[in-house]
């Protein structure tokens, strides 16, 4: 059974997505960018956005069942591979052994011209709802 993870707020839902699913004990997070709960991109430039994104990572991947230990593979978009070395910081500061499985990937853009990093991941979800 698919179950649709929500966030308060959730800047989703005008768009027709969910900020994740749980099937089973499994949880997809859909692509978290640098964007405040207003949904507006926070201003301070890469780190910043990447610091937000994993913020409003944490908060999806907790909202279903889960947590940023808990992460199995994770996607990382940016609009310039120049910041590599701040996504690496960023995972070392957000993530611990075992690191996750990792594709980091330079695209055009994203889905507001402000944007510069997106996240996105799958999750085990170690205990069932409820307890």
């Amino acid at each position: 059974m698919l179950e649709r993870v929500i966030t308060r707020p959730d800047n989703y839902e005008p768009f027709l997505l969910s900020q994740g699913i749980r099937f089973g004990n499994l949880l997809f997070i859909s692509g978290q960018a640098g964007a405040a709960d207003d949904g507006k991109i926070v201003a301070g430039g890469f780190l910043a956005q990447g610091e937000q994104a994993f913020a409003n990572l944490r908060r999806a991947l907790e909202a279903g069942g889960s947590s940023l230990n808990d992460v199995i593979k994770v996607t990382i978009f940016v609009t310039d591979m120049a910041h590599f070395e701040d996504v690496v910081a960023l995972r070392r500061r957000f993530f611990s052994p075992p690191y996750p499985a990792d594709t980091i990937a330079e695209i055009k853009a994203l889905y507001d011209p402000r944007a510069m990093i997106e996240i996105e991941a799958v999750a085990a979800v170690r205990q069932p709802k409820g307890r």
